[in-house]
């Protein structure tokens, strides 16, 4: 399968599925609690609360071939939503965590090949 895939596993095999990139220190506790709700779904997260600019961040969990990285602000925080980016695909735009959980589930338990 790694050889096959290169790596570039789809996001139900991948070790770490999601990639939570808070953008400011003031965003840390809403990633926190994005990363408690992703959890408890059974979604595999990586919370990157470094002091390093987004688009580092973002460059670094592309290499790391994350299959979603969801980028967290102070408008995020405020709204209660999330902005995510596929991987392959780019920016996905906001959405509500709760339908981002829903959506990634779903991908996971019929653990869909598309990249």
């Amino acid at each position: 399968l790694i050889e096959h895939y290169g790596g570039d596993f789809p996001t139900w095999l991948a070790p770490v599925q999601v990639a939570i990139l808070p953008i400011t220190e003031r965003s840390h506790a809403y990633a926190r609690n994005v990363e408690a709700q992703m959890n408890a779904a059974g979604i595999r997260t990586y919370l990157d609360d470094r002091n390093e600019k987004v688009g580092y961040k973002i460059r670094e969990a592309e290499t790391q071939k994350i299959p979603y990285m969801v980028i967290l602000g102070d408008k995020e925080a405020e709204q209660n939503v999330i902005s995510y980016r596929k991987r392959h695909k780019g920016n996905q735009g906001q959405i509500a965590l709760e339908e981002f959980i829903s959506q990634l589930t779903e991908e996971i338990e019929s653990k869909s090949i598309t990249n």
